[in-house]
């Protein structure tokens, strides 16, 4: 992404800031890569939660907040199913299963499916985003 920003200085939107060679490599999964060093260094699973902003910390529910009981990974459970097409709640309620459900056949049916997500390119992008829109708060429902 370029590294563009407003007149009063904020980031522009990832529609505005994503470069040709960035949504190639966005909608190819390249972009991932990466991420495989942190796997290396143990610092996170191939399979987990995906992580997220430090800046959504203090905005999870309880229950959201338990998909930090396992290491983060570059796939999971939300990513096949919907990946960020999902709205916030459903990515975490999938987040929150996979943490309750987890076992190794779990991860390597994962591994397998996200292997045909990322070759037909399916659900890179939310409808009407570049990536994904920001995630601004659990919505808690009210106790009865």
């Amino acid at each position: 992404m370029a590294n563009a920003s407003s007149i009063g200085g904020a980031p522009l939107l990832d529609g505005q800031r994503i470069t040709p060679l960035g949504d190639f490599l966005r909608s190819t999964s390249l972009d991932e890569l990466p991420e495989l060093w942190n796997v290396i260094r143990g610092d996170m699973s191939l399979v987990g939660p995906r992580p997220l902003l430090m800046d959504y910390l203090p905005l999870y529910s309880d229950e959201q907040a338990r998909r930090h009981e396992v290491r983060p990974g570059i796939t999971g459970w939300a990513q096949i199913n919907g990946r960020n097409t999902l709205s916030w709640e459903e990515k975490f309620k999938l987040d929150v299963w996979y943490v309750d459900n987890r076992t190794l056949w779990l991860d390597i049916k994962i591994l397998w499916l996200t292997v045909r997500k990322v070759l037909v390119r399916d659900g890179i992008s939310a409808a009407g985003e570049a990536t994904m829109p920001r995630f601004t708060g659990a919505r808690v429902e009210p106790k009865q």
